[in-house]
């Protein structure tokens, strides 16, 4: 898989669409959430992305310090579903905190994850802090990295 990181405004139409389409396919439609998507904060993430096939299959956009959370932070964190047996939610993973590093010079992050992931997260040495709480209906936990 290639992997691009971009700014909002260096997205073309074509990635754009296609982000735009898999957040919606699994956030909204696999997942059964009606929620805002579309939340005005894009434009302060860089996005990073998996093509292959010349179709994005993995996403995240990140937030240096002070964005999101106080701590870097990694969201929107999707992988197509066709595409998850191959690993690629580790690679964009990988590809995202790198990119936190390289970007942002820093090597805390939070996350706001989707409860069922933790074991998942916990596998980029995550670690939950605090409670489990709702965001649009669905259980989350945040988790922080040093």
């Amino acid at each position: 898989m290639e992997f691009k990181i971009k700014l909002f405004s260096e997205l073309n139409t074509i990635e754009l669409y296609q982000i735009l389409q898999l957040r919606s396919e699994v956030f909204v439609v696999e997942q059964d959430c009606v929620y805002q998507d579309i939340d005005f904060k894009d434009q302060k993430a860089l996005h990073v992305f998996g093509f292959k096939n010349d179709k994005v299959v993995a996403y995240t956009r990140i937030f240096k310090p002070g964005d999101y959370f106080e701590n870097a932070s990694i969201g929107r964190v999707v992988v197509a579903e066709k595409e998850r047996k191959f690993g690629y939610g580790h690679e964009i993973m990988k590809a995202s905190i790198s990119a936190i590093k390289n970007n942002f010079k820093v090597d805390e992050i939070t996350i706001s994850a989707q409860k069922y992931l933790k074991k998942f997260y916990e596998t980029h040495q995550f670690k939950q802090v605090g409670e489990e709480y709702l965001e649009d209906g669905i259980p989350h936990i945040r988790m922080d990295k040093d």
